[in-house]
């Protein structure tokens, strides 16, 4: 499967045409959200997405929007995905995970221990169970807050489109009475003055760049996106990749692509090509900026809905960068203080 990433010029052109006016929205503001039509197949309706967003003035082309998102959605692996990764189904696995929890800790203890009073044996193994099965809740919990490389990557390619509309989407889920509420949700963001306060941030930690750098090693050197691309004749791509300006590049770079020639290579076999999220070290402020924000922009709404990001308060970044009137963090605060 080949998810192709692009990226428009640095300086970002948002389409003008018949939009709802931009004072009438806040930045974050929830314009769409599309419930899932089954929990077990979860899948959205991207024509009824269509018509509520131009029935608020959003004019979006096909390749905009339906495209990229049935591209990075609407695969089967992605949907079993969204179905076990799904807040309902951490909820249903949690009374399940404490049986099992419970049962193996008393066989254990039972073995090697011996109580005349089983209600001691029970009450004991029943506290242990119980903080076990927390701690694991837990560390779900905490893994969730981070970038998902199975959802939020593959919406990369779609952002990268809508933030042109003034609009970001990502997938969220909670769990609601006992009822899972897994939408599609396309919220109003305008990327340039995030994209100014960032590049501010970079261009001033100009002078200590290796340890920029560093710094993003370390927070992303283990997110690796892995593609499988179709084998396609160099000679034959050549001429196209040639027509490419600088309107289309790859926003994820090459890291490693498996050596193999066209001569040795069996017909119509496939080879993986892995991407890294890593900004290059070449590119100028602007540039790491842009990638930065792509790159976070889906895992930034999900915590914004979920209401799982902190109080700008928690983090000053001077009043040159308080440019997001809400009261949660920016998304350009959020990668300063996750990555930065």
């Amino acid at each position: 499967m080949t998810m192709k990433v692009l990226v428009t010029p640095l300086l970002l052109v948002f389409n003008d045409k018949a939009r709802v006016n931009d004072s009438q929205l806040l930045p974050g503001q929830c314009v769409v959200a599309m419930p899932s039509c089954s929990i077990l197949k979860p899948s959205f309706d991207l024509s009824l997405c269509r018509a509520k967003l131009e029935a608020d003035g959003f004019q979006i082309p096909i390749q905009d929007m339906e495209a990229p998102l049935k591209t990075a959605l609407d695969v089967p692996s992605v949907r079993r995905y969204l179905v076990f990764n799904s807040a309902l189904f951490r909820f249903a696995m949690a009374p399940v995970l404490y049986v099992v929890v419970w049962c193996g800790v008393f066989s254990t203890l039972h073995l090697y221990l011996s109580v005349s009073d089983y209600w001691v044996l029970c009450l004991s193994v029943s506290l242990v169970s119980i903080f076990l099965t927390t701690a694991i809740i837990l560390v779900l919990q905490y893994s969730n807050k981070e970038i998902n490389m199975n959802i939020d990557v593959r919406l990369i390619q779609v952002n990268e489109r809508l933030v042109r509309h003034k609009l970001l989407v990502a997938v969220a889920d909670w769990v609601q009475s006992c009822t899972g509420n897994m939408q599609l949700y396309f919220v109003f963001w305008d990327m340039s003055c995030c994209l100014r306060a960032l590049t501010e941030t970079l261009e001033q930690q100009g002078f200590v760049e290796n340890d920029t750098q560093n710094k993003l090693k370390r927070k992303l050197s283990h997110l690796v996106l892995v593609t499988e691309d179709a084998t396609v004749d160099a000679e034959v791509g050549g001429s196209d990749e040639d027509q490419d300006s600088s309107e289309q590049r790859p926003l994820l770079r090459h890291e490693v692509t498996e050596c193999s020639t066209s001569s040795n290579r069996p017909e119509g076999a496939n080879f993986t090509t892995n991407y890294s999220l890593i900004p290059d070290a070449s590119l100028p402020a602007e540039a790491k900026a842009y990638q930065l924000l792509m790159t976070y922009s889906a895992t930034y709404v999900r915590l914004l809905l979920s209401e799982s990001l902190s109080r700008p308060s928690h983090y000053p970044l001077g009043p040159q960068r308080n440019h997001c009137s809400s009261d949660h963090l920016c998304l350009c605060q959020y990668i300063k203080k996750k990555i930065l």
